[in-house]
């Protein structure tokens, strides 16, 4: 029996707010709060690239490029990825004076957004670049040779983020690339083909006017000689190809977004680092077949349910093909696609590994 037990209801002890001990705040400071503030004068600034969580970014999009200021994300931030091509709201000192910091406070909604994933079975994505409205595929007609599979897979990535494609042939002087392009033959696709001593740069420069370009390709292509070539103050550094491995040497190891000025008008180049490999294990199955769009055209004659896949039956795809209805490149361009077709079923039929970051 406890001591309370012993008392009458009479006996019951009183306490008033004077017996609550309040234990201090060692720190003397206020307790956090999750209400942020409105931002109402943040500016909208262009992300034109990112350096160890630092970001230059251009305030207004008509003031020179040596405007561009630098600034870092604010902590509510810390989980959303901010790329090259975003609009960032900015606060703070926008001046753009030495060793002035401005902070980014939010980003403005995307109209695109370009990813890879490290290979087809990986389903985390690695965000490239935002806001991009066409992509600039670069390949080279020999030291290296061109890789049309590569090259698919750069066109199903554009058409799942919506960005229009277009295709640059380099180095024609050293091979003739016919035959690379018979396999995309049919496609909606600009091409435009590029030597040593002419650089079609008036006929590309008019398709980069009033656009956010980005550009991209395997390592040694010359791609970066191209963004030279068209914006001459972005000195981005070139390589050269390994004579043993015949592959190109990573000269570009960041996403800068530069400024493309014509005589026909203004756009923006995305210049991104070279890839050798192109995951699309964040793209949803539905735009494989969409982005080659002869053969998807000729699809809507496959019965219902069809893979067109070899042992699909009464595939119209592969009828056609065998049928030579599709020109000498359909044989790639069937087997091409059938590759792709046949990883993503397998990696359908397993399911997703992780979540798909954003």
């Amino acid at each position: 029996m406890s001591w309370l037990d012993d008392l009458d209801d009479d006996d019951e002890p009183e306490f008033d707010e004077a017996d609550v001990r309040v234990r201090p705040n060692p720190k003397a400071n206020r307790p956090r709060t999750k209400r942020r503030p409105a931002h109402a004068d943040a500016r909208i600034a262009r992300v034109l690239g990112v350096d160890r969580g630092r970001y230059t970014v251009l305030v207004d999009e008509d003031l020179p490029d040596e405007r561009a200021i630098l600034a870092v994300r604010a902590r509510e931030l810390r989980k959303t990825p901010i790329v090259t091509g975003d609009r960032a709201r900015v606060v703070g000192d926008t001046t753009g004076d030495e060793g002035t910091l401005s902070r980014i406070v939010g980003i403005e909604e995307r109209t695109s957004l370009l990813r890879r994933s490290a290979d087809d079975t990986d389903q985390v994505e690695r965000v490239i670049v935002a806001n991009a409205d066409q992509m600039l595929v670069v390949v080279a007609a020999a030291d290296p040779e061109p890789r049309a599979r590569l090259v698919d897979r750069y066109l199903v990535a554009a058409l799942d983020a919506g960005i229009r494609p277009l295709l640059v042939v380099t180095k024609t002087d050293l091979a003739d690339p016919a035959e690379f392009l018979a396999h995309f033959e049919g496609l909606e696709l600009e091409v435009f083909t590029s030597g040593r001593e002419e650089m079609p740069l008036d006929r590309i420069g008019a398709a980069l006017v009033g656009h956010s370009t980005v550009f991209v390709g395997h390592s040694g292509v010359g791609k970066s000689t191209l963004v030279n070539a068209l914006v001459p103050e972005a000195r981005r550094a070139t390589g050269h190809v390994n004579e043993v491995t015949g592959r190109g040497r990573h000269t570009s190891s960041s996403t800068v977004s530069l400024r493309y000025v014509g005589e026909r008008g203004t756009g923006w180049v995305i210049d991104t680092p070279g890839v050798r490999s192109f995951g699309l294990g964040h793209v949803d199955t539905a735009n494989i077949l969409r982005a080659f769009t002869d053969l998807d055209e000729i699809a809507q004659e496959c019965p219902r349910g069809c893979t067109h896949l070899p042992d699909a039956p009464d595939c119209a795809i592969v009828e056609a093909v065998a049928e030579g209805r599709l020109g000498p490149g359909g044989p790639a361009r069937l087997d091409s696609l059938q590759r792709l077709l046949e990883t993503f079923a397998k990696r359908d039929a397993a399911g997703p590994t992780r979540d798909a970051a954003g």
